[in-house]
């Protein structure tokens, strides 16, 4: 979220009804939630811009309909210790400090935890966050300090899932010509999972719908003449915060389809992490059973190609 740099501020005065402590407390958490600050009892402050007048011109009306009275004033700081001392008042500091206390107290212990209280914690600690973001209207260091923390704490957790799990490399994504991929063999680590099932569905449905796939015991006996993907030293696996679909997309051009986005964003958080997805779930729930059912990884990907080819039609 971009840093207000305003001399404008909004101020809300208000005397909430006594009598009436639905709205009362509807009103008071909405204040707490849109992270305002509190000059003195009943009166509060925000920077001016983002929709923020809107929200407030809401709640003065539910408060004299409530039966409270409450004005909206716009207010300038002329003077820049008066800025200085209005933007000191919204200092996020020491709540992101609890969060990176939660983070670090997850990695030292993330473990001895099993794949579903992991993910819950994580997803915990990703809701903390975004909370205090959502309300830090003028952000330093310190937030992008704590993001690149939960976002390690999330990497080393799924690499746990996964011993021999590839290691994420710099670098740019570099662009492929399909036609120098047609009838090649694909190998990828054995035991595949949503990252490499939908890689491997993505080649067959956009790449080479002739394309073969072996799975590896050991990354290191992969065929000289075969496409490695997903793993240490691989010719497609994690780039920067790209996991190997995703990197796919960008290096065949595909990642300009919507569709092939809302597919990338469920393979990414089940992945590796990051902000939640709606369909994620559900869509870990069926791949696992699948995993279950089938003998082996041919088997496997063979029935996770239905998946992904729903995933896509749905949103069509």
């Amino acid at each position: 979220m971009r840093a207000f740099g305003t001399d404008k501020w909004l101020v809300i005065v208000l005397s909430l009804p006594t009598s009436n402590a639905t709205v009362r407390t509807r009103v008071w958490r909405a204040l707490k939630g849109l992270g305002c600050a509190v000059l003195r009892d009943g009166v509060y402050l925000l920077p001016a811009g983002r929709g923020l007048r809107q929200a407030l011109r809401m709640y003065v009306e539910e408060v004299r309909q409530g039966g409270g009275s409450a004005f909206l004033l716009n207010v300038s700081s002329a003077a820049g210790e008066e800025r200085a001392e209005f933007q000191g008042l919204f200092d996020r500091r020491a709540e992101y400090r609890e969060v990176a206390e939660k983070i670090d107290a997850f990695k030292s212990g993330f473990a001895s935890l099993d794949t579903v209280a992991g993910r819950r914690q994580l997803k915990a600690l990703r809701r903390d966050l975004e909370a205090i973001t959502a309300v830090d209207y003028f952000p330093d260091l310190t937030k992008e300090e704590v993001e690149d923390r939960l976002a390690e704490a999330e990497t080393l957790f799924f690499a746990s899932l996964s011993p021999g799990e590839r290691r994420t490399v710099s670098g740019e994504i570099v662009p492929r010509e399909r036609a120098a991929y047609l009838g090649r063999v694909w190998a990828t680590r054995r035991h595949v999972w949503v990252d490499r099932l939908a890689s491997a569905w993505l080649v067959r449905r956009f790449v080479d719908a002739e394309a073969h796939f072996v799975w590896l015991e050991n990354p290191e006996n992969c065929p000289p003449d075969a496409v490695g993907f997903d793993f240490d030293g691989a010719e497609f696996t994690h780039v920067g915060k790209h996991v190997t679909f995703e990197v796919l997309l960008a290096a065949f051009g595909l990642d300009k389809d919507p569709l092939l986005g809302r597919i990338a964003a469920v393979v990414h958080f089940l992945d590796a992490g990051g902000a939640a997805v709606a369909e994620a779930p559900g869509v870990e729930m069926v791949l696992s059973g699948l995993r279950r059912q089938c003998a082996d990884d041919d088997a496997l990907l063979a029935r996770a190609m239905g998946v992904f080819d729903s995933m896509y039609a749905a949103g069509e």
